[in-house]
């Protein structure tokens, strides 16, 4: 095992580029014209994160994701690796998957019943002599997509001559290797088809200047002042931040400072009790860091490689381009996916999961993943307060993005993410990157 020393030095800081300031407006959020760039100028010029490998068990297996107008079929192959297809039958156009998972040997066209094999072969037709140019089945496939495995999730890139997924992940690929999250299993997960463009939840991910107002309930176990984070970004388009927790915020003082029931449920199961920290509140996160790394692997948690800010603290990540995986307290990811529309830019999909470590799975006896859940925004809940206070507040700045009155944005220095965000983006669409 390695010791705190040896692990605290895996924590670098990253280089950021200078900010470039491009212009935020709000016909960015609404305009159809400008979703169609984005969609031929990024979205398919990126990898992105699509599917989980462990959830595909066996030889046959697959994960169907949808992403703008575009559909994918993520699938086992008999020598257990992963291949992904464009899902569409070659013979008349027609999807083939509907349903989000499954198992199968063959693929079969709902139409007219042609099969395709798990590696995109077409191994049966109808009336195969009846074909003026010849069995289809001799020179037929499906179209298959760049596809690679990461941190348990499946990648995908629609670009022919796209670079390596380790090459486009940049830093964040070494650091998501520490937390060996491959076969982490899936918690509670929610897809929202909500009525806001994809970007303002995305913006939203990259700061946490809301935190005091959106998440009020948070100020008694997680920091909430800017001056106690990290904000940085890469080279590569990606941006992170540490946010401390398992601790009061800074901007408490006084009688505000007592331990709170989320703060007490936190430190309970590593035997701690919220009473010994009454007046000297800020010393929890340095105890359930040390007792995390006494006891760690004897309650069945892999915490070798993470140093100590890595036990308590939120590791916040954003994929450029629509993916924020939150590493909470090396117990659990979470993870939020902006999915564009197929043709509407005030509408995208709005995914919310959870992954559990082994110790956190076990804890609570979970053995398999969790369904999935599906509903419009307004309809039902998340139940993950935090998530739901998030689109609650991005359907309403919708509203004013589209007003004639709004003169575009003007941000603060700990919003630099934000900006980072919209730069790289910009530089897809005029074309420097990729």
């Amino acid at each position: 095992m390695n010791s705190p020393e040896t692990v605290m030095a895996l924590a670098r800081p990253w280089v950021c580029p200078p900010l470039r300031n491009v212009p935020i407006l709000g016909d960015q959020y609404t305009s159809r014209e400008f979703f169609d760039r984005e969609w031929s100028s990024m979205w398919t010029k990126v990898w992105l994160l699509m599917g989980r490998s462990s959830e595909l068990s066996e030889a046959g297996s697959y994960q169907m994701e949808e992403i703008g107008p575009e559909s994918f079929i993520m699938i086992r192959q008999n020598d257990g690796s992963i291949r992904a297809f464009y899902n569409v039958c070659q013979h008349r156009g027609s999807r083939l998957i509907f349903n989000n998972e499954g198992i199968s040997n063959e693929i079969v066209c709902p139409y007219h019943g042609w099969e395709w094999a798990k590696d995109g072969s077409l191994s049966q037709v109808q009336d195969p002599e009846d074909f003026i140019d010849g069995n289809p089945c001799d020179d037929m496939t499906l179209v298959e997509v760049n596809c690679e495995l990461f941190a348990g999730f499946i990648w995908i890139n629609m670009d022919p001559e796209c670079i390596g997924l380790k090459d486009y992940l940049g830093p964040v690929w070494e650091e998501f290797e520490a937390y060996e999250s491959d076969d982490w299993i899936r918690g509670p997960s929610s897809t929202v088809d909500v009525n806001c463009n994809w970007k303002v939840p995305q913006d939203n991910s990259c700061e946490s200047y809301h935190l005091p107002s959106v998440h009020p309930q948070g100020l008694k176990w997680i920091e909430h002042s800017y001056k106690y984070c990290h904000f940085d970004w890469c080279e590569e388009g990606h941006n992170r931040m540490s946010i401390p927790m398992v601790t009061p915020s800074h901007s408490l003082t006084g009688k505000e400072l007592e331990v709170d029931d989320q703060l007490r449920e936190m430190l309970q199961p590593w035997g701690l009790k919220a009473e010994d920290f009454k007046g000297r509140e800020f010393e929890t996160r340095q105890k359930v860091q040390s007792v995390k790394r006494e006891t760690g692997s004897e309650r069945g948690y892999q915490f070798d490689q993470l140093f100590d800010d890595q036990l308590t603290d939120a590791y916040h990540y954003n994929i450029f381009p629509n993916v924020t995986l939150s590493f909470a307290g090396s117990e659990y990811i979470g993870l939020q996916r902006m999915r564009p529309h197929r043709r509407d830019p005030e509408r995208h999909y709005y995914d919310n999961f959870m992954y559990l470590s082994h110790g956190a799975a076990a804890r609570i006896e979970a053995t398999k993943p969790e369904e999935r859940r599906f509903f419009k925004y307004g309809t039902e809940i998340m139940n993950r307060q935090i998530a739901d206070q998030d689109l609650a507040i991005s359907t309403g700045q919708q509203l004013g993005l589209s007003s004639r009155g709004y003169r575009g944005a003007r941000l603060a220095r700990q919003e630099g993410r934000v900006q980072r965000f919209h730069d790289v983006l910009d530089e897809y669409l005029d074309g420097s990157r990729p």
